[in-house]
């Protein structure tokens, strides 16, 4: 699979949870090809050790965003606010493999369908409600959509200083 195109709306950036709060770094998705490369992304981006939280955030195209929570050596858990969206783009199709969806059929309209983990952020202080009263609020774009969670997990200001 070739590399993916760099998106011009794109932003992409991974927090890790320290003793001092959340610490950010954009994160450089273009060469990722397969779900494993996500991860691979946010270590470098954020020179992980393995045992840290970390939280990759991502928006495109003012159309969807998704949440890949990195705990340690688990499995990542991830979110994607709207799969039928996502399907349309080869990073997309990435994040809805790791949430663990199908791709819908891109020619069928669905409407908004968040798919993956619901209680990715419950422990944090998003519960799954929440999150997905958030990701199908109408008129309201993905980029906002994450300043408000990111809000409410205290690293507003380190997503500030990134987009």
């Amino acid at each position: 699979m070739p590399s993916r195109p760099t998106h011009s709306a794109m932003f992409a950036a991974a927090f890790v949870r320290t003793p001092d709060g959340w610490s950010g770094a954009e994160v450089d998705l273009t060469s990722a090809e397969i779900a494993d490369d996500l991860g691979d992304a946010v270590q470098d981006a954020l020179g992980l050790q393995g045992d840290e939280l970390a939280l990759l955030c991502v928006e495109v195209e003012d159309e969807w965003f998704a949440l890949v929570r990195y705990d340690g050596d688990a499995e990542p858990r991830a979110f994607v606010s709207d799969v039928h969206s996502a399907a349309s783009d080869p990073l997309g199709e990435l994040f809805s493999e790791l949430a663990g969806v199908l791709v819908p059929d891109k020619e069928a309209d669905l409407g908004v369908r968040p798919a993956g983990d619901f209680e990715l952020l419950s422990d944090l202080g998003v519960s799954a409600e929440e999150l997905l009263e958030l990701s199908m609020e109408e008129g309201v774009l993905p980029a906002d959509t994450l300043s408000v969670i990111a809000e409410k997990l205290s690293f507003a200001d380190e997503l500030d200083r990134l987009h």
